[in-house]
């Protein structure tokens, strides 16, 4: 499985948002210039995030954005599924009882593609974006 540059870039711009937005909303302007990423690149990111509730916006001078929920509330694997979709490294018909297959009551190798989906989804389940954040903050403390 290979992320694609949304999930890498949301992912980061959810921590900064997380790690930034305690006290006021953040500007996408200043997401971008932490993390490197284009303004209009983050926009659309947060647009998509926004439709799902991950983050809000407030418009004006002071405006920016915050998250939507409580980090400790978010998992890793909200965020990817809203940027990239499914997370599946193999999509096998074979393991999945809507799906129709030739093989699926002999093939044995689909065990191995639900055991690889299977720990995707628990690694990007229990991780959670309270748990990144905090680790982030850390890092920072440690350059100074």
């Amino acid at each position: 499985m290979k992320l694609s540059t949304r999930a890498i870039y949301g992912l980061r711009a959810m921590i900064d948002l997380g790690v930034y937005s305690e006290q006021e909303a953040v500007s996408i302007q200043s997401i971008a210039g932490r993390q490197n990423i284009s303004v209009s690149y983050l926009e659309q990111l947060m647009a998509k995030l926004k439709r799902a509730g991950l983050v809000e916006s407030t418009r004006g001078a002071c405006g920016g954005y915050r998250l939507g929920r409580p980090a400790d509330e978010i998992s890793v694997g909200d965020i990817l599924r809203i940027l990239e979709g499914g997370l599946e490294a193999a999509q096998c018909p074979g393991t999945s009882p809507e799906e129709n297959c030739e093989t699926k009551d002999i093939c044995v190798a689909k065990l191995v593609w639900k055991r690889i989906n299977d720990s995707i989804t628990q690694a990007v389940d229990t991780l959670m974006l309270g748990q990144l954040i905090e680790e982030s903050r850390k890092k920072q403390e440690e350059k100074m």
